[in-house]
């Protein structure tokens, strides 16, 4: 039987309208979950009524972060329209690609890309667009009160989000609001968000960690969801210092740490209202956790992927200095493996790739079969991440297992590397790639970003390496560059840093 699925921002509008929702901090605006409630059902009744939008049309927002953006995320809900944000980071000619895959009614748009909106609108034939500001109010706060509801299922697709692939054809993971139901449930269990929950959201909302972690599961906690425009670590800081603001919430990956940590306010801020301070995306640097640590923030690290909405491991809090470098444990309700080449489970402390099961995984990609079957083995998901477990249980991320070269034979994960060359007080930012090399048939090329006012070598980086791994792991080249290519999140892109730094 399927599971009705229940709007929270009307649930926490009857139960406790008052309460603060959200605070969109370009714009200074503030809604309790009465006006989040009400505009979001114009905003519903305005998209059935003018628009024609029904259950199963796609609706796609290009815009940076805003309250406007959650608002048509729960419009669509309400009309059982399904909701698409877009990357406004990539180039028209890759939304373009996106767009004709998931083919939407309706585009709504930021007046900041209006000229990029018109030429997509026009060329991928979308049929209505809907500018931010004065035409979006008007809808809104003007715009008739929806007056039914679609009965939706936990079954029945939310959103399309697409995966920040590099070549071929866009992959749109599909996201039920199951999946959301269970990643808000793992939310309150690992990280206690609740109604005092106090979260600032600094990643984009067009990446599921802007969307899920953790602001979906506040709103389903009837907490309140601080959202900024784009990140600054100046101002995040700030944010978290200030006692009016009351931040209790924060998550990231590891650069908006790592920027943080290196601006000017960071050692004047308090932290001691930080309930949960988590990370994830990527491996993050032990010299990170440190710096943190020593400010008084435990940084939580986690593991998850678009596909699992995302939440599949958590590090607690008590194990998060003992067990630093290790994503934590399966969420409840989850299964996971470490498979090994010939896809059998690989020994405990043996590197193999992780494989996930569970309620909050999706069903597949939109309206792309074959990529969801090679990408499932008897209902487990292939995550593409290299990954171990150690006698106590604890997951360790590895790398991508993607980004693993084999030098003389031997597995070299990158994230390792980068990991030592974190350790050099002199270096800023650091990356580490696989090169064609004739003798070994690769080998590692690290690129790196010295801190300004210091001075680093080619033998200063290899010396270092060569004082903390073993010789097939050291980097036989180092470049040294301004700054390292990253995506829209904040992680460090290396197709782009293959296709820069791969040859010569």
């Amino acid at each position: 039987m399927s599971i009705p699925y229940y709007d929270c921002i009307a649930h926490h509008a009857m139960r406790q309208p008052d309460s603060l929702a959200a605070v969109d901090l370009a714009t200074g605006r503030q809604h309790s979950y009465r006006s989040f409630d009400d505009r979001i059902s114009r905003l519903a009744g305005s998209f059935r009524n003018q628009f024609g939008i029904g259950a199963g049309d796609r609706v796609a927002v290009l815009a940076p972060n805003s309250t406007d953006t959650f608002e048509v995320q729960f419009a669509c809900g309400r009309i059982g329209a399904i909701f698409v944000p877009l990357n406004w980071r990539l180039a028209n000619p890759e939304l373009r690609a996106i767009l004709a895959d998931c083919a939407p009614s309706l585009l709504v748009y930021d007046q900041e890309f209006g000229a990029r909106a018109e030429e997509l609108a026009l060329v991928c034939e979308i049929r209505s667009q809907v500018p931010l500001g004065l035409a979006f109010e008007r809808l809104a706060c003007d715009g008739p009160p929806l007056d039914q509801p679609v009965a939706a299922t936990l079954d029945d697709i939310s959103t399309i989000l697409y995966t920040s692939g590099t070549t071929g054809r866009p992959k749109g993971a599909i996201i039920t609001h199951g999946m959301n139901f269970w990643n808000s449930v793992h939310s309150f269990n690992v990280a206690s968000v609740g109604r005092p929950t106090v979260f600032l959201c600094l990643l984009p909302l067009f990446h599921t960690g802007g969307l899920n972690v953790f602001s979906y599961p506040v709103f389903q906690a009837g907490g309140a969801v601080v959202i900024m425009r784009s990140f600054d670590p100046g101002e995040a800081l700030r944010l978290i210092d200030d006692p009016d603001m009351g931040i209790t919430h924060l998550f990231g990956v590891p650069a908006n740490y790592q920027f943080m940590g290196q601006h000017p306010r960071f050692g004047e801020t308090d932290m001691s209202r930080l309930v949960f301070a988590g990370v994830g995306g990527a491996p993050t640097p032990d010299a990170i956790l440190r710096q943190w640590q020593e400010r008084g923030a435990l940084l939580q690290q986690g593991y998850g992927m678009t596909e699992t909405s995302p939440l599949v491991l958590v590090l607690d809090k008590e194990d998060a200095v003992r067990k630093a470098g290790s994503a934590g444990k399966p969420m409840l309700n989850m299964q996971t493996r470490v498979v090994g080449d010939d896809g059998t489970d690989a020994p405990r402390g043996t590197i193999g790739e992780l494989w996930v099961k569970g309620p909050n995984i999706t069903k597949g990609y939109w309206q792309q079969p074959d990529v969801t079957a090679a990408s499932f083995t008897d209902g487990w998901l292939h995550t593409g991440d290299a990954a171990l477990v150690d006698e106590e249980g604890y997951y360790f991320i590895v790398d991508r297992w993607k980004d693993m070269y084999i030098s003389g034979g031997e597995n070299v994960y990158p994230a390792e590397v980068e990991n030592v060359l974190y350790q050099n007080e002199a270096i800023a930012e650091a990356a580490v790639i696989g090169v064609s090399d004739t003798r070994w048939g690769q080998v590692g090329r690290a690129v790196v970003v010295v801190k300004t006012g210091r001075a680093l070598t080619e033998d200063d980086v290899v010396a270092h390496c060569a004082a903390n791994l073993a010789r097939y792991k050291l980097p036989h080249s180092v470049v040294f560059t301004e700054a390292l290519p990253r995506n829209a999140t904040g992680k460090v892109h290396k197709p782009t840093l293959r296709k820069t730094f791969g040859e010569g």
